[in-house]
């Protein structure tokens, strides 16, 4: 797997079971995956060289994140190595501007969108729909709210452009909510979808994620799930694959974003589906059959732990396990940093209102807001 992190992490987790023998390549040896893989390659993921020696020996390459270069990954794929997803498919992740291109070739229904040139161009952009807001979104390189800017006018409109890469324009979704569909699918063509759930956003962060989503109507989710396995399809995903999308207020579906790994929308499923995205995703990419994705309780909550100020989260322990014996704490030896995702908790049952309750205040408790 390239890439050190939380994923990554839980990605080795999930193979433990299955014996399966991994291999990873990270930045550093503090990374969270590379505290507990045996067998870890420190190096950069953009050098073709460190690339080409790491995945010597490998039966399959994957990634817990998207920012590989598709020309070296093409160059590996040219050697003989298995890559999964492929490139073709990966550039679908990397690239927001290619990825919504396609999309609207298959009929998969998006926000209104262009690539623009400058803060002039995203004022034509505007009138050409309902005006300003308008949302702008560097193609590459942004997550958890970066390369991504609210705009009310063009003289708010320079910053995107600094970076040096191409921008896109969306319309401001008038949306109900954010849902996520996440898709497994293998080399062969066998797919699962898990239940569609709320992803619950502050300050451009994912806080909490519900599943199944509340309230969301047979159809609905029908939708979503069909249109992630058609997306997973169309675009030839091998492994998972993650659709964050809009609910507007009129009832329609809109694509947001897609990431193709492990993502935090299916954390929830570590404890509260029979097989989890993480383990899903190591069958998919072996081409082993696929595991159940149906869901063991009624409501999963899945919390992310934030950093706050206060640093020694594990001495929280004791009030957080003696108080919730049935709490998941999932924790990725990240060093505390304000507003830094370090863990995350899953909580479940039949109430919903507690099962959110129980997460919010581990969560909490753990971060250092609240001391009871």
């Amino acid at each position: 797997m390239v890439g050190g992190g939380q994923l990554a992490r839980m990605t080795h987790e999930a193979g433990i079971p299955l014996g399966i023998r991994f291999k990873l390549l990270s930045d550093t040896p503090q990374d969270s995956a590379a505290q507990v893989v045996s067998d870890v390659v420190i190096g950069d993921y953009r050098d073709l060289d460190t690339l080409r020696a790491f995945a010597q020996g490998c039966d399959v390459v994957t990634f817990d994140h998207e920012h590989v270069p598709a020309e070296h990954l093409r160059a590996l794929e040219a050697d003989g190595v298995v890559i999964r997803p492929g490139v073709e498919a990966l550039l679908h992740a990397q690239d927001k501007g290619v990825m919504r291109e396609r999309l609207r070739t298959v009929g998969v229904p998006c926000p209104r969108h262009r690539i623009v040139a400058d803060p002039e161009d995203v004022a034509r952009f505007a009138d050409e729909g309902d005006g300003f807001p308008v949302v702008l979104k560097t193609v590459r390189g942004g997550y958890d709210g970066k390369g991504v800017w609210v705009v009310r006018g063009a003289a708010e409109a320079a910053e995107p452009f600094r970076a040096g890469v191409p921008v896109l324009a969306e319309e401001m979704v008038d949306f109900a909510r954010e849902l996520a569909a996440n898709v497994v699918r293998s080399p062969h063509g066998q797919a699962v979808a898990y239940p569609v759930v709320e992803s619950i956003q502050v300050n451009g962060v994912c806080d909490t994620v519900i599943a199944p989503a509340p309230g969301l109507s047979e159809e609905l989710s029908g939708q979503a799930q069909e249109m992630a396995l058609k997306i997973a399809a169309e675009l030839g995903v091998v492994g998972h694959l993650a659709v964050e999308l809009f609910e507007t207020r009129d009832g329609r579906l809109l694509v947001n974003e897609l990431a193709m790994r492990p993502h935090n929308s299916g954390h929830w499923t570590q404890d509260g589906a029979v097989t989890s995205q993480f383990a899903n995703h190591v069958r998919a990419v072996l081409d082993l059959p696929l595991g159940e994705p149906r869901p063991r309780a009624r409501w999963t909550v899945m919390t992310n732990v934030l950093g706050g100020d206060f640093p020694d989260m594990y001495a929280a322990y004791l009030h957080c396990m003696a108080r919730d014996p049935a709490l998941k704490i999932h924790m990725y030896g990240k060093d505390v940093k304000p507003g830094r995702k370090v863990g995350h908790v899953n909580t479940y049952g039949d109430d919903l209102a507690d099962v959110r309750e129980r997460g919010r205040h581990a969560a909490d408790y753990l971060r250092g807001t609240i001391t009871e």
